[in-house]
């Protein structure tokens, strides 16, 4: 899955916008990320932005309109927040996902890993920055490695906020909202975070998506 289909799940027709399958089975990433975790993640809070975007859309100009297509047009416009808000955590949470795999991390793909080294100097300088943009993001938020104007670069966004809107491609994504990981590691989001990127992180996604 490369950010273009990111971008097109859930699909849109009036207020029809629907929850994207799971990429993996809800066990899959265990012990890192357990069952029990993804069943509130993305059963629930996943789920309930699915669910409010709905709500919010049903007979406006934005039930017709894709997902991405709506996260575009509400973005920055203080009017139309709570719609941005659900819709770019409906995109966020897919995108995320796919930003894992079971028996993930390891040695990244020889495009991407020519791509690390000339942006961050080494695979483990730009593993370093992703951890420490995750670790450091006050509150809730996300944490991103992005291709900007050529290179890559490792950027946070509060919130529900995307970088793409601001004209960056992602590539992978870290969730790093108390949710994605309490259950499982209480308030020790840099263990959470250095098991994600060492063990379950999606190389592979992060190339389809570079192009």
């Amino acid at each position: 899955m490369n950010t273009a289909d990111a971008k097109s799940h859930p699909s849109a027709g009036a207020t029809s916008l629907t929850l994207a399958p799971l990429p993996y089975a809800d066990n899959a990433l265990d012990p890192v990320i357990t069952a029990h975790t993804l069943g509130f993640h993305y059963g629930k809070h996943h789920a309930g932005y699915v669910h409010n975007l709905n709500r919010l859309i049903a007979g406006t100009r934005f039930a017709d309109l894709s997902l991405d297509e709506i996260v575009s047009a509400t973005a920055g416009q203080a009017g139309s927040a709570a719609i941005f808000n659900n819709a770019a955590q409906v995109w966020n949470h897919t995108f995320y996902w796919n930003s894992m795999r079971p028996k993930g991390g390891g040695e990244p793909p020889a495009a991407l890993r020519e791509k690390m080294e000339a942006s961050f100097g080494s695979v483990e300088a730009c593993k370093k920055a992703l951890a420490a943009a995750a670790t450091s993001q006050f509150g809730s938020g996300w944490a991103w490695l992005v291709l900007d104007l050529g290179r890559l670069s490792v950027v946070t966004t509060a919130n529900a906020n995307v970088p793409w809107t601001a004209g960056m491609k992602p590539l992978l994504a870290i969730d790093v909202w108390e949710h994605a990981y309490y259950l499982d590691y209480q308030n020790r989001r840099a263990d959470y975070v250095n098991a994600v990127l060492d063990r379950l992180i999606n190389w592979e996604f992060a190339l389809q998506n570079m192009g």
